[in-house]
């Protein structure tokens, strides 16, 4: 079981923020090799507790959560070709669906954290989840204003829309919630803390903390579109 990530993987990343060029990424393949696979390993051990309670992680390997490290670059200003990053996300139907899920992001100086909840939806589930909300606002409001939830993630964040959302009042009581565009909690995990035997503990304390939040948004996806990937 490993519990941590290794410093070396940490001073990969920060070593390759410092050169993003294919010119030095080339010549420090193998330790981009080491770090990937420090970095897999770590999340086939996540997968492997999560799974006691959430049945996505039971389906899934931890290189089927890893983001490329390569950048798209052809409609960017920022022509550095590596992300300065590792990403993973955890969700039904892959890394790549557009469902609800649990995001790992690793960047040294303090940088990493872990996140949930579902991120610039398109219009088809942005409109089932709003609905929901309008609908239960109650139980939505009992999930995102859970004590430990709250003293764990803070604030609900996410991009909102600076007008009210078409079909709804400005006077909705819910209106806070519907005017967000993503519905994103997250927690900060600071380099000493990725780097010690706490880290999957800690990792595992904030998706079984979320996950009432991703079943929430889930199952409006689910019961009006099905699982959407």
């Amino acid at each position: 079981m490993k519990k941590h990530l290794e410093k070396s993987t940490l001073q990969f990343i920060s070593e390759l923020q410092k050169n993003n060029t294919r010119e030095w990424f080339a010549e420090h393949k193998s330790k981009y090799e080491a770090a990937r696979k420090d970095h897999i390993q770590f999340l086939d051990s996540l997968l492997q507790e999560a799974a006691k309670f959430e049945p996505i992680a039971a389906k899934q390997q931890g290189k089927d959560l890893v983001f490329r490290i390569y950048r798209d670059i052809r409609f960017s200003l920022n022509k550095d070709p590596f992300k300065n990053h590792f990403g993973a996300f955890l969700a039904e139907g892959g890394r790549k669906s557009i469902n609800p899920g649990y995001y790992l992001h690793i960047c040294p100086d303090n940088k990493s954290f872990i996140a949930c909840g579902l991120w610039l939806p398109p219009a088809s589930p942005l409109k089932v989840v709003r609905q929901e909300i309008d609908y239960n606002l109650g139980e939505f409001e009992k999930v995102v204003k859970d004590q430990e939830f709250y003293d764990y993630f803070g604030e609900l964040a996410g991009e909102k829309l600076k007008t009210t959302p078409k079909g709804y009042d400005a006077d909705n009581p819910a209106i806070t919630y519907l005017r967000h565009k993503s519905w994103m909690v997250s927690r900060p995990l600071p380099d000493k803390l990725v780097t010690s035997d706490g880290f999957l503990d800690e990792c595992i304390k904030a998706i079984k903390l979320s996950k009432p939040l991703k079943e929430f948004f889930m199952r409006a996806i689910r019961e009006v579109n099905g699982a959407l990937e």
